[in-house]
């Protein structure tokens, strides 16, 4: 499987508007739900009590919100661009830009670990991150994750 193959593009979001940590959440989030029928407010929920965990704002300008739902049939895989930054109270206390959101129901363990490794292990790498960050449509992004989405 690969990144694309779980990403919905109608789940990429280029031009993040929040501020804040529970408005990129929640923008995030807006799409997924509508994609799997699953309450917004659950699912913001679930992800808030994950962040309560500790702050998956990695550092580098990355946040991989994640967490795991009951009543999801299917992982959800959801990006987002805020091009100012926001405080996602980042390891490295520097504004957060890109956003991987990953929901997987909450018996798929190893799939979730799986995703979040492989997601991880794309954005280590500056030039990839750059080209993100400057992307101007969905159609780029897809095309930038494309050009390095390894079978995880």
């Amino acid at each position: 499987m690969k990144i694309l193959d779980v990403l919905d593009k109608e789940a990429i979001l280029i031009d993040l508007k929040s501020k804040d940590k529970i408005g990129i959440l929640n923008e995030l989030v807006e799409p997924a739900a509508r994609i799997t029928g699953i309450d917004h407010k659950e699912m913001v929920q679930v992800l808030m009590e994950r962040e309560r965990l500790g702050s998956t704002g990695i550092g580098g300008g990355i946040g991989i919100p994640h967490g795991k739902l009951k009543n999801l049939d299917k992982l959800v895989l959801g990006f987002g661009l805020s091009r100012e930054g926001v405080d996602f109270e980042s390891m490295d206390g520097r504004p957060t830009h890109i956003f991987f959101l990953l929901i997987t129901p909450e018996h798929s363990t190893d799939l979730h670990l799986k995703l979040l490794a492989r997601v991880s292990r794309l954005l280590k790498k500056e030039p990839l991150k750059e080209m993100l960050m400057k992307a101007k449509s969905v159609e780029e992004i897809v095309s930038i994750i494309s050009e390095d989405d390894d079978d995880f």
